[in-house]
């Protein structure tokens, strides 16, 4: 009897509350099993290519792949303790002409690993197409405010002017390498092809030596019906240095996520205020404090982030501690950290797609902040100008250094900034301009650079490389 879930027992986050339906039906039961049978009837179609099994026995192997029954194969797991063994004899029970060959040569993991390769082969294109949808919502953005000038910050203090666009773009530049590594896994992504207990073939040459035929060639044929490249080498299993390639990429997209969803969160505090989540009519913010507009969102990815951060270190003690042919000490450890990696990038992504369509920029907030705090910025731009009408930029430092501090403590009393005013009157810096044009060099509102050209170019590059992909 197949076993049924409720919220009367455990169940995973995962199960129901973070990533898509399409990630968890690659992530099912059903669908494993799926996977399991397909790869065992490419094995038996290119056994039958080879001579070792005839073409009606295979034909009754794809009669029932899809017949899946959980059920059957549980009862039997729990008699014999082995849940490879119990979906093949499942298998075999439905199919009496194709049964008795299955699995003919193969050991569990010539099924399993290659089963497995399949579906993160799904899983990878899944999030590969997130991406895709996360990078084109930004480069609409990015293209929307590339002259939006709002504060930059370094160490979390006022720096120069920055634009809303260019800001965006370093997230989307972190995204795109994220697609690209990802792309990468796509375009080398193997299987452990078909080889054995200990990686030799020898069952299979066994099989093969008196029909003429070789264990590469079946191999080569079985991997071709799955469209799966193969290792040349492998023990029992495919190499674990592949799960460990894939995690190091999810957690790629988690650190680009994490950072994007910290700073919208730093953004949002009501000291910035200039960028903050979209926050629905009927949204509640805290239980207890009824006005509260918390970024439940990007906490969300960031809690998230971290999580998957940590997992590749699983995945790298499986792949160094994978001994001599084989051990089986990674098999648990892999139902759960391959599937909640996907499952937690794919939420996170999803999450981060509806903050960039809806984020709320707040422009009057962003010339609060740029009146405040730009005028220390464009003390820069005045030095330079300073130094070209002929002034010494040392003793030109010192003096704006001095008027900046006086101005830094009337903006901690509360009081505006003064530093226009200071500036324009001291007769240091009028000896080389006149106060209109020393407040004129002050306004930093335009003192971006080439942020909005580089900004709509990685716009452009994001859509010729998402258009290419």
């Amino acid at each position: 009897m197949a076993i049924l879930f409720d919220h009367e027992t455990y169940l995973s986050p995962f199960t129901w509350r973070y990533g898509s339906e399409e990630m968890r039906r690659i992530w099912s039961e059903a669908h494993r099993r799926r996977l399991l049978r397909r790869v065992w009837v490419a094995l038996a179609r290119a056994q039958a290519e080879m001579g070792l099994v005839t073409p009606e026995q295979v034909a009754d192997l794809e009669r029932h792949q899809d017949e899946i029954d959980i059920a059957r194969a549980e009862q039997i797991e729990a008699e014999i303790h082995h849940d490879l063994m119990a979906e093949l004899r499942t298998f075999a029970e439905q199919c009496p002409i194709g049964g008795p060959i299955l699995h003919l040569g193969a050991t569990s993991q010539d099924i399993l690993d290659n089963a497995d390769a399949l579906r993160l082969r799904e899983a990878l294109a899944l999030i590969r197409q997130r991406l895709a949808d996360l990078l084109t919502a930004l480069a609409d953005r990015i293209e929307e405010t590339a002259d939006l000038v709002c504060m930059g910050y370094t160490h979390l203090q006022p720096a120069e002017p920055t634009t809303v666009g260019y800001r965006l773009a370093q997230y989307a530049q972190d995204l795109l390498a994220d697609l690209e590594a990802v792309e990468r896994l796509q375009a080398t992504l193997r299987g452990k092809g078909f080889k054995g207990a200990v990686g030799t073939s020898a069952s299979y040459a066994q099989l093969l030596q008196p029909l003429g035929r070789t264990p590469a060639e079946m191999e080569r044929r079985a991997m071709e019906f799955l469209g799966l490249e193969a290792y040349p080498v492998t023990t029992q299993v495919c190499p674990r240095r592949q799960d460990w390639e894939v995690l190091n990429a999810l957690a790629g997209i988690a650190q680009s996520s994490h950072r994007f969803a910290m700073d919208l969160r730093l953004l949002q505090s009501p000291a910035v205020g200039e960028w903050s989540e979209p926050f629905g009519r009927a949204q509640v913010g805290s239980s207890a404090m009824p006005f509260k507009r918390n970024p439940i969102q990007a906490e969300n990815i960031c809690s998230l982030a971290r999580y998957v951060a940590a997992l590749p270190a699983v995945a790298w003690e499986n792949a160094a501690g994978s001994l001599l042919e084989r051990t089986l000490d990674d098999s648990a450890n892999r139902r759960v950290i391959l599937p909640n990696a996907f499952l937690a990038a794919d939420e996170m992504l999803r999450r981060a797609l509806r903050l960039v369509r809806g984020l709320v920029l707040d422009r009057t907030a962003m010339a609060r902040n740029l009146s405040v705090y730009g005028t220390f910025a464009a003390t820069e731009r005045l030095l330079m100008e300073l130094v070209r009408a002929g002034a010494d930029r040392q003793e030109m430092h010192e003096v704006l250094r001095v008027h900046s501090m006086t101005a830094w403590e009337s903006i901690r009393r509360g009081e505006p900034n003064p530093l226009a005013d200071l500036l324009a009157a001291d007769p240091h810096l009028t000896a080389y301009f006149p106060p209109e044009r020393i407040r004129s060099l002050l306004d930093a509102s335009g003192y971006v650079g080439d942020a909005p050209e580089r900004a709509r170019s990685l716009a452009e590059e994001i859509r010729r490389r998402i258009g290419a992909g």
